[in-house]
């Protein structure tokens, strides 16, 4: 009869382990997801999750669709990185983001109606995740220099607690924006 040789067993199984994190990243476009995600793929199993209830009309909304996941095929096919980036994609919903901006269509960029849309982007992110086993949610949406990067955060990390979740509160601009 063979002994068992434990180690072994347990360094097999270790190995099957995968102890980094999922992320679910909520997406706006191909071109805002490059550089955030090149920067996370070595630490977090990524999802790109594209969730866009502004873009309108839809044929804008398709276009920006087909650039993210264009941009994920050519990362996936590059073979530079291990790890595949997955996509997913939320329904396109712009009647919610009427809804809750309604009255405020005259705001500046960075106004009351930037808030509204940072909620119900990052509310559905983290809706998502929780209900699909994520452990962190985060945004691309900071990356941009013309979005509110304390203002996302503050919403991210309230709807973390709210849903039990991680938010991973970076801020993706480049040199302190």
């Amino acid at each position: 009869m063979q002994q068992r040789n434990y180690q072994r067993e347990m360094d097999a199984l270790i190995a099957s382990l995968d102890a980094r994190p999922r992320l679910l990243l909520h997406s706006c476009c191909g071109p805002c997801s490059t550089a955030v995600i090149e920067r996370l793929i070595g630490t977090y199993k990524i999802t790109v999750f594209y969730y866009n209830p502004n873009i309108h009309d839809e044929a804008e909304y398709e276009k920006r669709k087909r650039n993210q996941i264009d941009f994920i095929n050519q990362l996936n096919d590059s073979n530079i990185y291990e790890d595949k980036i997955e996509f997913t994609e939320g329904e396109y919903d712009t009647e919610s983001f009427f809804k809750v901006s309604a009255g405020l269509e005259e705001e500046n960029e960075g106004g009351a109606r930037c808030e509204k849309c940072f909620r119900i982007r990052l509310e559905r992110t983290a809706v998502h995740a929780k209900t699909h086993g994520f452990d962190t949610f985060a945004t691309t949406l900071t990356v941009s220099p013309y979005k509110n990067y304390k203002l996302i955060t503050e919403i991210g990390r309230g709807l973390a607690f709210k849903y039990q979740l991680s938010y991973l509160d970076t801020d993706f601009k480049k040199k302190d924006g």
